[in-house]
């Protein structure tokens, strides 16, 4: 169930339990976290928050004005406290709004986050133009290939052929290299768990490993055959993850 007010747009399901608001990633929307919504909605209040990366035509983008956007999103809704779910940049997105505001932060769960290393970000991708290196670079977010299809490359491209747009990818992967989280994380006390995929290329396990070890209250899991997007990926296992994750501490 998609929703729109003021200046907000976001996906909402479920009724009960905790709330828990999805953060995507640089190239991706809330449809990223897919049949996992499905699963998780049945224990919690999903929100799968569109952070309208490319809207408007203002250049000055960043990581930290997206956890300002995080604060608005919340308090419009009047959510006090949340459970964070973040892929990729949105991993990022929820560690800055954890270090600035701890006390509406429950619980991360991060995956294939940026955060402290973000080469994957910002080298040369994406390629204007090259619809072959833009297929090769989308396939490798994922373990099977088969899951980047032609919709989702042909929408890549599409986004990486827009100047505007282009600036704006650029932008942010510029500000999430000024915003290393290394020396903020060992300050974070919430409950986080790291869920990776074993094969992730954009984020490589011993990311994961550098965060577990950064974290003071973390947990680290695996996803077998699993690529950078493991809600994507692997939704049920992912989800069987979650749940058990929350049952531990709500």
């Amino acid at each position: 169930m998609i929703k729109k007010e003021k200046k907000f747009k976001w996906l909402e399901e479920g009724s009960k339990g905790e709330n828990v608001i999805l953060l995507h990633g640089l190239m991706g929307g809330v449809e990223n976290f897919g049949d996992m919504v499905n699963y998780i909605s049945k224990e919690c209040k999903v929100y799968g928050l569109d952070l309208r990366l490319f809207e408007g035509i203002k250049l000055n983008v960043s990581v930290k004005k997206l956890s300002d956007y995080l604060y608005s999103f919340m308090n419009h809704l009047n959510i006090k406290q949340a459970v964070l779910i973040g892929n990729s940049m949105g991993g990022h997105i929820g560690l800055i709004f954890a270090k600035e505001h701890p006390e509406m932060v429950q619980a991360l769960i991060l995956t294939g986050s940026s955060g402290l290393f973000e080469n994957s970000m910002g080298d040369s991708f994406p390629r204007r133009g090259d619809y072959n290196y833009i297929k090769k670079k989308t396939e490798e977010v994922f373990y099977d290939p088969k899951v980047a299809t032609k919709e989702l490359v042909d929408r890549v491209f599409k986004l990486a052929n827009n100047r505007i747009n282009l600036l704006k990818l650029l932008g942010y992967a510029k500000s999430a290299i000024r915003h290393n989280m290394a020396e903020d994380i060992p300050n974070l006390k919430m409950p986080v768990s790291l869920i990776w995929g074993e094969n992730d290329k954009v984020t490589p396990p011993h990311v994961a490993e550098e965060f577990h070890k950064l974290l003071p209250n973390s947990e680290l899991n695996w996803i077998p055959l699993c690529g950078h997007a493991a809600m994507w990926e692997h939704p049920k296992k992912f989800s069987d993850i979650v749940l058990k994750f929350l049952k531990k501490y709500f």
